[in-house]
């Protein structure tokens, strides 16, 4: 439960700061909005796994900034990932993103560039490998035979049942 709390309360921080996030969108876990959550916008039917982070600057203009001639730079980006998104554990999105509506965000992808409508992207950095349409085709043909009642009624027994312990 306390988890829970403390979930809550680092959102609704994010949110006071200016994150703008659509109502109907799954956090897995609360995100690292970083420093300026006013530079990000989520849109609507977006699914957030764990232990991703939104970097909005470059930090490294730290290292010359002090120099008289570069004491006005500053890097931002907004990062805006639009409707019906699936975001995968451990992603990276950097300053300036914006990932297209309908995509799907590989699991530990590093996303430096924006990531095109109907896309699925994946890898360091992220590229596009597919569509969504080719993703949705072979996720189809790779589902096993299985009871969709006993699933839903008792998801880990017949999930166990499809694969099964090897000893």
């Amino acid at each position: 439960m306390f988890d829970s709390i403390w979930r809550k309360v680092r959102l609704n921080r994010a949110i006071s700061k200016g994150l703008q996030i659509a109502d109907d969108c799954r956090l897995m876990d609360i995100p690292n909005f970083g420093s300026e959550p006013f530079l990000i916008s989520i849109g609507k039917h977006v699914t957030v796994s764990g232990n991703v982070t939104f970097i909005n600057h470059d930090g490294g203009t730290w290292v010359f900034r002090h120099k008289p001639e570069y004491q006005k730079v500053i890097k931002f980006g907004r990062i805006t990932i639009h409707d019906n998104c699936f975001i995968g554990y451990g992603v990276t999105i950097m300053p300036g993103v914006s990932i297209g509506p309908n995509s799907v965000v590989g699991t530990g992808a590093l996303v430096t560039k924006d990531v095109p409508p109907n896309t699925v992207a994946v890898g360091v950095p992220a590229k596009p490998i597919m569509t969504i349409e080719e993703y949705a085709e072979k996720s189809l043909a790779s589902t096993p035979e299985y009871d969709r009642a006993h699933y839903k009624s008792n998801k880990i027994e017949e999930l166990l049942r499809l694969y099964p312990r090897p000893w």
